[in-house]
């Protein structure tokens, strides 16, 4: 009896191995059937009247996943397209960056009424109303932080120490008292006022916008040097919210510098030099993010100093000894067109300098 694979006769002769190891190779699998050009009708269709045995398949029906993948793709694409159509004709309008407001800033000399007092720095300070403040950086006290509606805690933080920070390296810094780089004050800055910060250097003017004096603390080194004392500091920083988007700082400080000539070192020709700086510091939120600030007010009472003296590029002290007898504020011209310079001056209060007699 034959297997179940062998047809009646036997294998046929002449076919090596048997005809099942010659077909073997050959799968018809369910994607080989569906891809055959031509389809067998099924029983009932070819009962019909001159039904043919097979009919052609259309070239979309051997494609199915190709049609899916062309019709994903179109879909891709127009969902892209409708997304930039919708991001260039949304009716939102998108924000402005916000102004960075220029530096504001007036620079008025204090005259004496008599001679300027000289003597040893410590005994100068002992004598006069800095002998209890405070000496360089540990005078720039920073009080406690707490949020506002717009802004964090750590943010206020951040406020606080980025104003210290510029106090400290603008006005108690060795190197930019003593005429140095500015360049850590510069830094400090946000980058939309580094221009006018630059042009203040480069060329200095008593115009309210451009001295030099407007954004630091420093002296000719040609002129004075600083004593080897530190500098006596005190004064308050307070912050405000100004906006949802913008936190203020206020300082008020007194610096007191102990100097001398810079040609005639001694113990005894020492003498004291104060200012007095009121500055306003904003902060955006990149500002706080990046340890910035924006500079937009700074006011400067100094002296003693004489009052005809051009304090836009460096503060011009007189030194112990020297007087401003028939010292008097130039005149202000209101006839003249272009950038108007007001010169102002005030008078140092006698109880401001050091008592000769060892008395404050």
């Amino acid at each position: 009896m034959t297997g179940r694979g062998d047809p009646p006769e036997g294998t046929p002769e002449g076919v090596p191995g048997g005809g099942e190891d010659e077909y073997r190779s050959v799968v018809f699998d369910e994607s080989f059937v569906r891809a055959a050009r031509l389809q067998e009708f099924s029983a009932d269709e070819r009962m019909g009247e001159h039904a043919r045995a097979v009919r052609s398949r259309h070239a979309w029906a051997r494609a199915g996943a190709s049609r899916q993948a062309v019709a994903l793709v179109l879909l891709i694409a127009i969902a892209f397209a409708a997304a930039v159509y919708m991001g260039v004709r949304h009716p939102y309008q998108t924000p402005q960056p916000q102004t960075v407001e220029p530096l504001h800033s007036s620079v008025v000399p204090l005259a004496p009424r008599g001679e300027v007092p000289g003597g040893p720095p410590d005994r100068l300070f002992r004598n006069s109303p800095a002998a209890e403040f405070r000496t360089g950086a540990e005078g720039v006290t920073v009080p406690g932080a707490r949020r506002t509606q717009s802004f964090s805690e750590s943010q206020v933080m951040t406020a606080l120490t980025t104003a210290k920070d510029y106090l400290v390296k603008s006005a108690i810094d060795p190197g930019v008292l003593a005429g140095g780089p500015v360049q850590a004050v510069r830094l400090l800055l946000d980058p939309a006022q580094q221009t006018q910060f630059d042009q203040s250097f480069q060329h200095p003017v008593d115009d309210g916008r451009h001295a030099a004096t407007g954004w630091l603390n420093r002296f000719n080194p040609a002129e004075v040097t600083l004593a080897d004392t530190p500098v006596r500091v005190r004064g308050t920083l307070t912050v405000i919210e100004r906006s949802a988007a913008t936190l203020e700082v206020a300082a008020d400080h007194v610096f007191v510098y102990a100097l001398q000539p810079a040609h005639e070192r001694g113990p005894d020709h020492a003498s004291l030099f104060t200012v007095r700086r009121e500055t306003r510091f904003r902060f955006d939120r990149d500002d706080l993010r990046d340890h910035h600030l924006e500079l937009v007010q700074s006011t400067v009472l100094a002296g003693p100093q004489a009052c005809a003296a051009n304090a836009s590029g460096y503060l011009r002290p007189m030194l112990a000894g020297q007087s401003a007898k028939g010292d008097a504020p130039t005149g202000t011209d209101p006839y003249t067109t272009g950038g108007t310079t007001v010169s102002l001056c005030g008078v140092l209060a006698p109880g401001t300098q050091p008592a000769a007699d060892g008395r404050s």
